[in-house]
């Protein structure tokens, strides 16, 4: 059950982060600070946010809570990313921090207890909080994105009005084990 779990989140975090990197390739320098209005996060501000929440939360996150007192959660949205590139490299970095303790998980490591902001969770439970957290605002710069492109956008998922043919493809095949993401 915990080498199944580990594979997954392995995959699921993969997954999360090339929905990011595609929605990045469809968008220019400038568009990335686009915003509906004042009380709306940019890509670039989304991005901030998760790099610097990532950067929080797994750096020492055995030993150290993952709220850490270097960070400063309000200045994530401050616009400050000066080009497409530096902002890519921010989130490279990131997911490198990330990565680094998911890809040298043990099953024995997920009861371990880590603290954020003083309150103990397991190994799992603070890597579903996570899991969530990030799938939830790579969810807001796709939708961002997409209200960007416009007609322009390419479909990251299923596109409208093409289900039937994705199934039709999908029960072509013999019942086997996989992940939804082995195909992506």
């Amino acid at each position: 059950m915990n080498k199944n779990y580990i594979d997954s989140i392995q995959k699921q975090f993969s997954y999360y982060k090339s929905l990011g990197d595609k929605t990045f390739d469809q968008v220019s320098d400038t568009e990335i600070h686009w915003s509906l209005n004042n009380d709306s996060n940019s890509i670039a501000i989304i991005v901030k946010h998760i790099v610097g929440n990532m950067f929080s939360r797994w750096t020492n996150f055995y030993t150290e809570d993952g709220e850490k007192n270097w960070r400063h959660r309000d200045t994530e949205f401050d616009d400050s990313y000066t080009s497409k590139t530096e902002m890519i490299t921010a989130w490279e970095k990131g997911w490198a921090c990330l990565l680094l303790i998911i890809d040298n998980l043990k099953a024995e490591d997920l009861q371990r207890i880590i603290y954020i902001r003083n309150e103990g969770h397991t190994a799992l439970e603070a890597i579903n909080r996570q899991l969530c957290h990030y799938s939830y605002h790579i969810g807001q710069l796709v939708y961002v994105g997409k209200l960007i492109k416009g007609e322009q956008w390419k479909s990251l998922s299923i596109p409208k009005n093409e289900s039937s043919i994705y199934n039709i493809s999908k029960f072509e095949k013999e019942k086997h084990k996989g992940h939804f993401t082995d195909d992506l």
